[in-house]
């Protein structure tokens, strides 16, 4: 059985699966689904970000009992929710203001991750993913910002391609993190039983 670090191991690795879930969820339903309309679009956009900010706040939650990692996750949770708030009572459904909102907060969505893979708290098999998410954020955030004026559903449907991604990578994370958590617990007991034994 290989040597497992651990305190690379992110014990909070059922948020990381509920978070891609919901992502990969929302993300594929606005990257698939039809033309959409202005009215109400911005609002759902807001509250999914809400949803988010709110899963994040638990995974801070939990963290700070676990005294590791609370810092990060308390950022993540007050990105989603200034996004939120700034989407459901600033852009008050205009297009542009919308845009600006959303492409800010993708950028600084991937710049975080990317951060977050460097961490020396990022077990090194999870750096590639985090990283792959943030460089996609700033890419797609990017776009938005520059792409001129466009339709809602091209608008909707950029940022569903970005959750989609989140979602999956988010996924893939907790997954990984499940899989250590669970082999460092038998290393523990085996590790006890040979020592149990000796004595």
């Amino acid at each position: 059985m290989a040597k497992i670090n651990r305190r690379y191991i992110d014990k909070h690795w059922m948020v990381f699966l509920i978070r891609g879930a919901v992502a990969a969820i929302f993300g594929a339903f606005a990257l698939f689904r039809g033309p959409v309309e202005m009215e109400n679009t911005v609002a759902i956009l807001g509250v999914f970000l809400l949803f988010m900010g709110i899963i994040d706040s638990v995974g801070a939650l939990y963290c700070s009992s676990k005294k590791h990692g609370w810092i990060n996750a308390v950022i993540d949770a007050l990105v989603d929710v200034v996004a939120a708030v700034a989407l459901l009572f600033v852009a008050k459904n205009d297009l542009t203001n919308s845009v600006i909102i959303i492409s800010i907060y993708t950028i600084v969505s991937g710049i975080i991750d990317i951060f977050h893979g460097f961490l020396s708290t990022v077990d090194p098999t999870d750096r590639f993913i985090r990283i792959l998410a943030g460089v996609c954020g700033c890419i797609i955030g990017a776009v938005i910002l520059n792409a001129g004026d466009f339709e809602i559903t091209t608008f909707v449907r950029f940022f569903g391609a970005y959750m989609l991604i989140v979602g999956v990578t988010s996924s893939i994370y907790g997954v990984h993190n499940r899989a250590q958590n669970i082999e460092d617990k038998v290393a523990r007991k085996e590790s006890y039983r040979k020592k149990k034994s000796k004595k």
